[in-house]
C-alpha cells in the first residue's frame, strides 16, 4: 500500500477528520461503547504496570481521543497527553472535558520530540499502539525523550507487535502481503505497522538509558516495563510486577479472539459466523469486549457485510 501522506502528523489528522475517524483510528473502536471498554481494559494494564498512585504525574505519548487516558487520569495527580495530531488532540479535549480541570493537560507535538515536557517532569509514563506505527529509529528516539522527561526512578510502559508470537507473526505476513510486487519507487504508508521481537525491545531500552524490569511475551503484543536508573532497582521492580501478572498480560483469551478476528477482515468470514462461535457476551471481560469490537466493525461496514442487527 501507498500512502499520499508524507509524515505522522498528516496522516492522523486524516484519520482524525471526523470523532468516527479517530475512535476507529486508535484501535478499530468504531463508537463509545466499544471506546470505553478497550481502554477500561488497557487503562488498568497501564495503572497495574507502572503502579500508579494518586500522586504520580503520568505522561501519555500518543494518547489519541483520550481513550487510556480517560481511565488513567482519575487515578493520578496530573496526567499529560500528548498526540502527532492536532486534531487528535481536539477529540481528546471533548472526551475529557468531564476531569477536573488543572489535573489534565493535553498538548500537540510537531515532530519525533517531546518539546512541551520539561526533564525529569513525570513520575511514570505509558505509550500504547503507538510505537508499532512508527520507523525503528523514531522508536528510538522516542524512548530516549522518555527517558529525558522521567524523573529518576521513573518507570515506563509501552507496547509492540510481537513478530516471535504465532499471532504476531501471521499478523506481519497480512501487512508483507500488501507489498508483493510493490513499487519501490514510491514510500510505503507512513504510518503502516511496524513489528519486532523480545531481542529487539531489549536492546532499544537498554540504549535508551532505561534497565528492563519486565518484558512479557506471550500475546501478539510484546509488553515493557522500563525504570530510569537512580530509584528503586529494576530488578524488585520486575519481581512485584511477576507477582501481579495477570492484571497485566493480554490473557489467553484475549489472544484467541483477537486472532478469531483475522478471517472476519480478510473477507473469510462473515461478522455473523464470528458472533456466533463466540461465548456469551456477558461471560468474560475479553469476550464482552470482542463482542462489542465486532459488532462496532460491522455496523461501520455495512457495504461489506449488510446491515448489523441491533
Amino acid at each position: 500500500m501507498t500512502s499520499q501522506f508524507t509524515n505522522y502528523q498528516s496522516f492522523w489528522n486524516d484519520k482524525a477528520s471526523t470523532v468516527t475517524g479517530a475512535m476507529i483510528a486508535v484501535d478499530g473502536s468504531a463508537d463509545e461503547a466499544t471506546l470505553q471498554a478497550t481502554g477500561r481494559y488497557t487503562g488498568r494494564q497501564v495503572l497495574r504496570a507502572l503502579e500508579v498512585d494518586a500522586s504520580d504525574r503520568v505522561l501519555e505519548l500518543g494518547c489519541g481521543v483520550g481513550r487510556i487516558g480517560s481511565h488513567v487520569a482519575p487515578a493520578c495527580a496530573h496526567w499529560h497527553g500528548v498526540d502527532i495530531a492536532p486534531r487528535m488532540i481536539e477529540v481528546a479535549g471533548e472526551r475529557l472535558a468531564a476531569l477536573p480541570p488543572g489535573r489534565v493537560r493535553l498538548d500537540a507535538l510537531d515532530r519525533t520530540r517531546l518539546a512541551p515536557c520539561a526533564d525529569g517532569a513525570y513520575d511514570k509514563a505509558y505509550c500504547v499502539a503507538v510505537f508499532i506505527h512508527m520507523d525503528k529509529e523514531d522508536f528510538l528516539i522516542y524512548l530516549r525523550e522518555l527517558f529525558r522527561v522521567l524523573r529518576p526512578g521513573g518507570r515506563l510502559y509501552f507496547d509492540h507487535w510481537n513478530l516471535a508470537h504465532p499471532v504476531g507473526f501471521r499478523r506481519f505476513e497480512a501487512e508483507v502481503a500488501q507489498y508483493v510486487d510493490f513499487d519501490h519507487s514510491v514510500r510505503k504508508d507512513v504510518a503502516r505497522n511496524q513489528f519486532t521481537c523480545p531481542q529487539e525491545v531489549a536492546l532499544f531500552v537498554r540504549a535508551a538509558g532505561f534497565e528492563l524490569a519486565l518484558l512479557e511475551e506471550g500475546a501478539p503484543f510484546l509488553q515493557a516495563v522500563a525504570v530510569k536508573p537512580g530509584g528503586e532497582p529494576a530488578d524488585a521492580v520486575g519481581a512485584r510486577l511477576r507477582d501481579d501478572i495477570a492484571a497485566i498480560r493480554y490473557s489467553p483469551a484475549w489472544t484467541h479472539w483477537f486472532a478469531s478476528l483475522f478471517p472476519m477482515f480478510y473477507g473469510e468470514e462473515h461478522p455473523a459466523d464470528l458472533l456466533a462461535r463466540m461465548p456469551a457476551a456477558d461471560s468474560d471481560e475479553e469476550s464482552a469486549m470482542h463482542h462489542l469490537w465486532v459488532r462496532a466493525i460491522w455496523r461501520n461496514n455495512p457495504d461489506r457485510w449488510g446491515p448489523a442487527p441491533d
